[in-house]
């Protein structure tokens, strides 16, 4: 795994673009104006050579390339969550239990998460444009399987090759937007980028909510394929070609990561169904912890690991990291059942079921960048902690007031605390990611974070799904609270946990830290 440009790796969800950058690099009123984009237009000054070289002012400027990445960002982003008010129809209409609607969300999840490093190393090695255009591809394709099929089996296995198009095209976005962004206008690009992703990530429930409701189900799907059968020729001809260092790639540690991580998620959604001392189930974890372990040394031995864990020596790198991986795990685990109880047990159609998340999905595009500024002057770590906090306090709060018949008004405090939280959380995370590796390390660094952050999310739908059918069930609206209760308060203490673990974050002076990972990270931009 080449270890060169932070760009490679996307900061692709919705707080974190959408607070340093839209606090940094522009106000939103001149993102979208003309002399934005005329600003945007100028074209990058490259030299000759295998890495960039004169093809990108052959092709085309940065407005192109901003359009291209952006609408593929978009689609990546927002399958995480388009899926999730989805679900109700898709059991009605498919079947499959509880472990089968988990699939559907795990599947990509985890396929995006321990391929993604994967993926910018191949762009390094073979060309960024070529993945790129072969990621989209497998996407776009397995959007339309995912639309046809035919049941429950066919739909879990087109949501994993997504998750393998994804993984390929979405680290790539932001490499091929760099590559043709001067230097000086690229803090607007990204501050645009991270707000389309932050839209998708944020809009995820509604989009598929109202899709479902007003189409079918399988419209959340077929909305990719327009979009990428529109984007591949843009793209082949709009996009400059451009290589990485051609490092040797990791395969053995990425088999070792993805069978591990596969192991346990499939022994946490079949738990309750075989028994915790199956045989089949304790082989997974089992073999999935042997395996896990065996990915941990290779990455200490190894001379080129897909994830050197040398980093983790790092108090501040190991501390962001296990919150990040914690905080996904309490927050995803809890939209995927949340969704349902609005549906399935408060009546609510997908649409209204979505607009209802919306003060807890949306709130980071509100409070982002409010905390951005807030983190720039008091420095990521009280920010990041309170905002953990705060999340913790929504889910435990949703729990306390938990019933079959819930009011809308008695939801909204919680929703929107929780809201807040995750603002807090996401604004200054991508900071303390990077300033806390050297400069030549955040290109990994930042793709590590991102990785972490999706197996959290696989992670949290198992685990709080595994509590939820051991507590309760589908068979009635009391015996979905009863299962969803418990499931939120492990919710809460996870993210809990994901506080105290910012606690842990080393105390830095801003005026004195502030310099060194700015320039720290203008320079791996530019190299």
């Amino acid at each position: 795994m080449s270890e060169q440009t932070p760009e490679q790796i996307p900061e692709q969800t919705a707080g974190k673009t959408a607070g340093k950058t839209a606090g940094k690099t522009g106000q939103s009123a001149e993102r979208l104006s003309g002399q934005s984009f005329e600003r945007l237009s100028e074209r990058p000054e490259r030299g000759p050579g295998r890495d960039g070289g004169d093809e990108g002012g052959r092709r085309g400027g940065a407005v192109w390339a901003l359009v291209i990445t952006s609408i593929a960002g978009f689609m990546a982003a927002l399958d995480n969550l388009v899926v999730t008010t989805a679900l109700p129809s898709i059991r009605e209409d498919l079947g499959g239990a509880l472990d089968d609607l988990e699939w559907t969300v795990s599947a990509y999840t985890l396929t995006f998460a321990v391929l993604l490093m994967f993926g910018a190393a191949l762009g390094d090695r073979f060309g960024r444009r070529k993945l790129f255009l072969t990621g989209l591809t497998i996407f776009t394709g397995a959007s339309a399987a995912a639309a046809l099929a035919p049941g429950i089996d066919g739909l879990v296995a087109a949501r994993a090759v997504q998750g393998v198009g994804a993984a390929i095209m979405m680290p790539l976005t932001l490499t091929l937007l760099t590559a043709a962004v001067p230097a000086a206008r690229r803090g607007l690009a990204y501050g645009i980028w991270g707000a389309v992703n932050g839209l998708a990530v944020a809009s995820g429930p509604l989009i598929g909510g109202a899709l479902t409701e007003h189409f079918s189900w399988q419209w959340i799907f077929w909305l990719n394929v327009p979009l990428g059968v529109a984007v591949l020729p843009l793209a082949r001809l709009r996009l400059a070609e451009s290589y990485g260092s051609g490092a040797r790639l990791d395969i053995r540690g990425t088999v070792l990561a993805s069978l591990g991580l596969f192991g346990i998620v499939y022994s946490l959604i079949r738990g309750n169904i075989d028994g915790w001392s199956s045989p089949v189930v304790l082989t997974g974890l089992v073999a999935g912890a042997a395996l896990l372990g065996a990915f941990v040394w290779h990455g200490t031995v190894s001379s080129a690991p897909v994830l050197p864990m040398r980093l983790f020596r790092s108090r501040a790198f190991a501390a962001i990291n296990l919150a990040s991986l914690l905080m996904f795990v309490g927050m995803f685990g809890s939209i995927f059942l949340l969704s349902q109880f609005l549906q399935g047990v408060l009546g609510y159609s997908p649409t209204e079921a979505g607009l209802r998340m919306l003060p807890w999905t949306a709130m980071p595009l509100l409070v982002a960048p409010v905390a951005g500024i807030l983190s720039d002057r008091i420095g990521g770590r009280p920010v990041v902690t309170a905002g953990l906090a705060l999340q913790a306090i929504g889910l435990a709060w949703f729990a306390v007031i938990l019933a079959p018949d819930v009011s809308y008004a008695a939801q909204l405090p919680a929703l929107a605390v929780s809201g807040v939280g995750m603002a807090l959380y996401f604004a200054p995370a991508a900071n303390l990611v990077m300033s806390s590796v050297r400069a030549s390390e955040q290109g990994i660094a930042s793709g590590a974070n991102n990785a972490l952050r999706e197996v959290g999310g696989a992670l949290g739908v198992a685990v709080l799904a595994a509590v939820f059918s051991a507590q309760g069930g589908y068979g009635s609206a009391a015996a979905f609270v009863d299962g969803l209760r418990p499931a939120l308060w492990v919710g809460a203490g996870v993210v809990a946990l994901a506080a105290v673990s910012a606690v842990c974050l080393p105390r830095v002076s801003v005026a004195a830290a502030s310099p060194e990972p700015v320039a720290a990270r203008e320079d791996a931009l530019v190299g």
